[in-house]
């Protein structure tokens, strides 16, 4: 395996997100722990609570060796994520825009000039806390729903972005 400082991408059990992280700040290891607000709906209720954006996923920023076995010792902790020989790896951008979106209350809706993208349509995020993430459109209205890819970890997840952040994909020739 080949081994690199930076951010690695743990996958652990199960709704054990928070535990790992809790468990790696304790050991002095820096970790991230993106979670979003949702509301979820019981018979007798309706409560918000925090979720993991991305579930079994813990991030980690790793300095050395020492540091990347350390992590795997916590309980919860199955592997780290890897694709093929290499291992998971995020880069500082995507680790920064992931904590400004799991920071913001919500993306604001703004009114559009603009005519609204198409259904299917692959567009790249202009401005916004997912600028220069493409994206692919899920459904129109008065606002976009949008499925983004973080490439670097291969996933997906659903956002909703105003019309107007949205610009065409650069074509390369």
């Amino acid at each position: 395996m080949d081994y690199t400082n930076g951010w690695h991408v743990l996958y652990v059990k199960s709704r054990w997100e928070r535990r790992v992280y809790e468990s790696l700040k304790e050991i002095g290891l820096e970790s991230f722990l993106p979670q979003m607000q949702t509301i979820k709906q019981w018979s007798d209720r309706k409560k918000t609570v925090l979720q993991p954006l991305f579930p079994s996923y813990v991030f980690t920023h790793l300095k050395s060796l020492k540091e990347f076995h350390k992590a795997l010792s916590i309980n919860g902790v199955c592997c780290y994520v890897r694709f093929g020989n290499k291992y998971a790896r995020v880069t500082e951008k995507e680790i920064e825009k992931m904590k400004f979106l799991a920071s913001s209350k919500n993306l604001e809706v703004m009114d559009s000039e603009k005519a609204f993208p198409k259904v299917g349509e692959t567009k790249k995020i202009a401005t916004g806390p997912l600028s220069n993430f493409e994206c692919k459109v899920l459904k129109v209205n008065n606002q976009s729903k949008v499925i983004v890819r973080i490439d670097s970890l291969k996933q997906n997840f659903i956002v909703t972005v105003p019309a107007n952040y949205l610009c065409e994909v650069a074509e390369v020739v």
